[in-house]
């Protein structure tokens, strides 16, 4: 054992302050220099963790603590993001289990913590956010334990320490009335509570590589825990698989120890470190690195498999090359290999052309994401409506199902019950949570909930929480009802004008502005009935010579609906594509020809007739 090191974890549900937490942290750790600039959130590294406000990707960092070496972990909250938290709770040999004091814990909370206990992992449980003016720190505590039970914790994980904290305010408490100075206490349970490194350093050296990434200068860098041993900088190495082949052997030409935010070069490693190796090109996520005397793969954790698909092909529209300079299918190919390399929780398929790519994940989020990074790389691609992955078993269907909870005002309770249950989805509990507000916990199909969560904020005003965690799978359920409303589609390529936008606003909703580039079987609105329509929205005034009293009013438009990339790719139909450039994305129908377009219905019509 090596008893001056500590490795940790922090788990929460989203947005429950894990990484303001962290900050707090490194800055009573003595990172900083008193007068040194630091940013809100710094373990939030990539732009879109700090634009969406979550955590994406699991990060290490470490503190020295009364002459102890505490590593801790930031993973993320959101379920999308689950199999970051699946293998780095592998590297860890404590968590802190962080839960708001208003919310409680959440169906993140449940998932985060099941995964914890099922390791072994004994917690340390943190009220955050215990200024709240509607916290509720003592329910929140009892609630924390029936959790723990439900998921069959053992005696000893029982046995939790509780602590009160407000990780913005940067202070921890063993007493709910304690003096609120500064986070020692937490450190100070971190060293009684969590045990140090179970280890074997007189092994031959072997780490399991639970993270990979790209640097700009070292290439590859595989993140992992050593398991065993020691090592120094060029020792011989050789990478395994889980069925223990091997699959390359090299040198370690970097060692790097975690230190705040910074990787530090440093000339030896040893048993319980968390560090990070570059110098092998083919190892991945799960494989060992290790001495070649090493013949047995060290155990990793199954990832939970995908349960959601999107297709991505080649943007074949008439605006396509304009914005973006990697367009081809085989740049777009390469990058979702690389990604699938990567991301363990990404899976990746192709067409026997090799023209379409299939790409599984954990939800929209992730896979939006993932189409979000790419489009800010310089990426074009047109992306289908997300899917979920059918299973058969036993000669029956099985689909994906999610355990939703969502906390809403009395008033709007008996509206989402309503919208709930036409996407096939069973209440399991409903109950006051106080303030006037209800929480109902349902068990929905994944596919009903594509495109749910804009259209649950529109119908509570805003007011509404939806959180959803994969729960299993059960048998199919039947049709569930899509999008009511047809498409308004651009008859001619051209810019849309702000006149012919003005007397087409009674035939339904629009989503572009004037002066935006259009083309033939775009679409540009949602019809106000169930048809699709073509419209021309390039049509302007006709001028005249004559001026008349009352002919030249201003033209007054609806602001037209806005859409994230997430929404609009739950916004599809299985007829339509969102084509996605660095500077645009639009909606189109896969045929933009119309007489296309009722040559594929009547093709699907008869496939359909034949079927049945």
């Amino acid at each position: 054992m090596t008893d001056t090191l500590r490795n940790i974890a922090i788990i929460a549900h989203v947005d429950h302050g894990k990484t303001t937490l962290i900050d707090s942290i490194m800055k009573q750790a003595g990172l900083f220099r008193d007068n040194q600039q630091v940013s809100e959130r710094m373990m939030d590294s990539g732009d879109l963790e700090k634009e969406r406000g979550i955590t994406i990707l699991a990060k290490p960092t470490s503190v020295v603590w009364r002459e102890k070496r505490i590593n801790i972990i930031d993973t993320p909250g959101h379920a999308d993001f689950g199999g970051e938290v699946e293998r780095v709770l592998g590297m860890a040999d404590g968590v802190i289990l962080l839960t708001d004091a208003a919310e409680g814990p959440m169906p993140q909370t449940k998932f985060v913590l099941g995964k914890a206990l099922k390791q072994g992992l004994r917690p340390i449980v943190v009220i955050n956010k215990i200024d709240r003016p509607d916290g509720r720190p003592d329910a929140v505590v009892d609630e924390v334990f029936d959790l723990f039970v439900s998921l069959d914790a053992n005696d000893e994980q029982l046995d939790f320490p509780i602590l009160y904290a407000s990780g913005r305010d940067g202070w921890c408490d063993e007493e709910l009335e304690g003096p609120r100075e500064n986070l020692h206490p937490l450190l100070d349970k971190v060293l009684s509570h969590v045990p140090a490194p179970d280890v074997a350093p007189e092994k031959p050296f072997a780490m399991l590589a639970t993270l990979l990434d790209s640097h700009p200068f070292l290439g590859r860098c595989l993140t992992g825990r050593v398991i065993q041993g020691t090592a120094k900088v060029n020792t011989a190495v050789k990478a395994i698989n889980l069925e223990g082949e091997q699959i390359e052997a090299g040198r370690l030409t970097k060692l790097l120890r975690f230190e705040g935010t910074q990787r530090v070069p440093v000339e030896e490693v040893s048993a319980g470190d968390l560090i990070c190796i570059a110098g092998l090109t083919k190892a991945s996520v799960a494989d060992t690195i290790c001495d070649p005397q090493v013949t047995e793969a060290l155990r990793s954790t199954p990832v939970d498999p995908p349960t959601m698909s999107v297709t991505i092909t080649v943007n074949d529209s008439p605006f396509a090359g304009k914005e973006g300079k990697k367009v081809t299918s085989t740049m777009i190919r390469e990058r979702l290999l690389a990604e699938a390399e990567t991301n363990v929780a990404i899976t990746f398929n192709e067409s026997a052309g090799k023209d379409s790519f299939e790409i599984g994940g954990r939800g929209e989020l992730q896979l939006g994401v993932l189409i979000e990074t790419m489009r800010r790389e310089g990426f074009e691609m047109n992306v289908s409506r997300p899917r979920v992955l059918i299973r058969h078993e036993n000669g029956q269907r099985m689909e994906p199902v999610e355990e939703v909870t969502i906390d809403v005002d009395e008033e709007y309770a008996s509206t989402v019950v309503d919208a709930m249950n036409r996407r096939k989805a069973t209440m399991q509990d409903m109950r006051s949570s106080g303030a006037g507000k209800t929480r109902i916990v349902f068990l929905a199909p994944s596919r009903g909930l594509i495109g749910y969560p804009s259209r649950f904020l529109t119908e509570t005003r805003g007011t509404g929480v939806l959180n959803r965690v994969f729960y299993g799978y059960e048998a199919y359920k039947g049709d569930i009802p899509g999008r009511r409303n047809g498409a308004l589609i651009a008859s001619e390529t051209g810019t849309a004008v702000a006149y012919a936008l003005f007397n087409l606003q009674d035939r339904g909703v629009m989503f572009i502005d004037p002066q935006v580039p259009v083309y033939q079987g775009m679409i540009v609105g949602e019809h106000s009935r169930d048809n699709d329509l073509e419209i021309n929205v390039l049509k302007g005034k006709k001028l005249t010579n004559v001026r008349a009293a009352g002919s030249d009013e201003a033209v007054t438009l609806t602001p037209p609906r806005r859409m994230s990339l997430e929404d609009m790719m739950a916004y599809i139909d299985s007829d339509e594509l969102l084509e996605v450039t660095p500077i645009s994305l639009r909606l189109r129908k896969r045929y933009l020809l119309e007489h296309e377009r009722k040559k594929f219905k009547r093709q699907l019509e008869e496939e359909e007739r034949a079927a049945s």
